[in-house]
């Protein structure tokens, strides 16, 4: 009789329904880089955002209003005329503008897409205006580089699935997006800072913020809105982050993936503007910098040319503490900061180089400053090769309106650099990296090694540097006497040699 087998077969063990979202997220992701992969030749890998960015979003657009219309169908008992009322979408698709009627082309077809995409922006002037736009018309439409043939297979592959949210809800769509961000970014490395925050950073210092459901929160240089998505996330989608979602990115481009970004997210009611956050903030209430809880960045590191000259006379009075050198704008963008920051429970999280904890001239005397007004409540050091397309190593600030009252004249310092997980081209903080540097954070004690909580006076003594490795105890191993270690090195150099010289007599044996 043959013996009965236990062992269920791996594929009969039902999977878990995270792992089959991971896998959902997978295969999307895979989808979408096999439309990177037709694109490959004619353009550029330093460009696929740019294409691929666009089409995605309209075709998700298209598929989203073609379920939204058979739900109103299937409500209406059939009735194409309530089924196509603006009311019943969440977008206005006009005639001839629809993923299918682009399909439909046979020639000129970049021409099309971006007719079509125009279309669907005049017809949704409060949710998409300039979204889909600031993409180059030019580049869709050149067919010295992109032929119709190419565009034609591009539209036919994305027409294999249908992107709407019935298949992909928002959550499994924008993570999905996200990864190909990521490797957006893995392509084109010395650009990928402009829009790419690794992901592990940006949890932590959301989940160091931790934004609440009705709170504001605020990123003045959002790229791709990878900060404003973690909040979101953080919040759990609350309902309550409708319109309190806030975000300025001056490249063009990036303005438009972030907005695309958040809305493929699921995110709903936010604002993000395009423009130049030091030289022309645009979120403003009553003429002033808008206050926001959570104001929450990675800004361009050492900005050059950033506007010292108008910042020197800023009609918005954010050169609380000075005007810093026009070679290096770090401390433009804290000042902007700490600015936006609401009364009371306003607080803020910044990502910067190691440089501004320890510059001098004119940096350390602003630096002086932000010291003695106690904002800062944490300073956190991270570790080489973690950020794209920069040797400089990073650090974060925490800084709070009002700290509680046991952190009050103190700065907790967090030396990090040695808290990630070595890979051979790039950096990473895993989940464990994370746990451990917020673990710090939150426990706001001297740790041997990692941190300590230092007086302001302290700081003072030390000309104001910020710089964590200035303040942290660090182990230390018993010195031995040098005569001492100098013996044992002669005795073991001595020993060496007679191994060898057994060794040679037993060879020419």
């Amino acid at each position: 009789m043959a013996k009965k087998n236990n062992k269920k077969d791996s594929a009969d063990v039902a999977k878990t329904p995270q792992e089959l979202r991971l896998e959902g997220v997978q295969n999307l992701y895979n989808f979408l880089f096999e439309a990177c992969n037709i694109l490959r030749g004619p353009v550029s890998q330093d460009n696929f955002k740019d294409y691929i960015t666009p089409i995605l979003y309209y075709k998700r657009i298209s598929d989203v209003y073609d379920e939204e219309t058979q739900i109103a169908l299937a409500d209406s008992g059939g009735d194409e005329e309530y089924a196509a009322l603006p009311e019943q979408h969440r977008f206005v698709i006009p005639d001839g503008c629809h993923w299918n009627d682009v399909r439909e082309r046979t020639e000129n077809l970049g021409a099309a897409i971006v007719g079509a995409m125009r279309g669907i922006e005049l017809a949704n002037p409060d949710t998409l205006f300039g979204v889909l736009s600031m993409f180059s018309a030019q580049k869709w439409t050149d067919k010295k580089n992109l032929s119709d043939g190419k565009i034609r297979d591009l539209i036919e592959h994305l027409s294999t699935k249908n992107l709407g949210n019935n298949d992909y809800p928002s959550d499994l769509m924008g993570d999905a997006y996200e990864i190909l961000l990521k490797k957006f970014a893995d392509d084109s490395k010395a650009q990928a800072g402009e829009f790419y925050t690794p992901r592990p950073v940006v949890q932590l210092l959301v989940r160091i913020l931790d934004p609440q459901p009705g709170e504001t929160v605020y990123d003045p240089a959002c790229g791709s809105g990878g900060m404003l998505i973690e909040a979101v996330h953080h919040m759990h989608h609350s309902s309550l982050c409708c319109g309190s979602i806030f975000g300025q990115e001056k490249n063009v481009v990036n303005s438009a993936i972030a907005k695309m970004n958040l809305f493929l997210h699921g995110a709903s009611d936010f604002n993000i503007m395009q423009g130049d956050t030091l030289r022309n903030p645009k979120i403003l209430q009553g003429g002033e910098v808008a206050k926001f809880d959570c104001v929450i960045a990675n800004p361009p590191f050492s900005l050059e040319k950033w506007g010292s000259v108008e910042w020197s006379s800023d009609k918005f009075g954010r050169n609380i503490w000075g005007t810093p050198s026009d070679s290096c704008g770090d401390y433009a963008w804290i000042q902007h900061m700490i600015v936006s920051m609401a009364p009371g429970k306003g607080r803020m999280a910044v990502v910067m180089p190691q440089g501004v904890l320890f510059r001098g001239n004119e940096e350390g005397r602003i630096r002086e400053k932000l010291v003695k007004s106690d904002l800062v409540e944490a300073v956190v050091t991270l570790g080489d090769k973690l950020f794209y397309g920069t040797g400089l190593s990073p650090c974060f600030l925490i800084l709070r309106k009002v700290k509680p009252a046991a952190h009050s004249a103190r700065i907790l310092m967090i030396d990090g650099t040695k808290i990630l997980t070595q890979k051979r081209a790039q950096n990473i903080l895993e989940a464990k990296d994370v746990d451990r540097l917020y673990e710090l954070y939150a426990n706001y004690e001297n740790v041997e090694d990692y941190s300590q909580v230092v007086m302001l006076d302290e700081i003072a003594a030390k000309n104001y540097d910020l710089s964590p490795n200035k303040y942290v105890q660090y182990h230390k191993e018993e010195t031995r006497p040098y005569a001492e270690v100098l013996a044992e090195f002669k005795a073991a150099y001595e020993e060496v040699k007679m191994r060898e010289a057994e060794f040679r007599n037993v060879i020419n044996i």
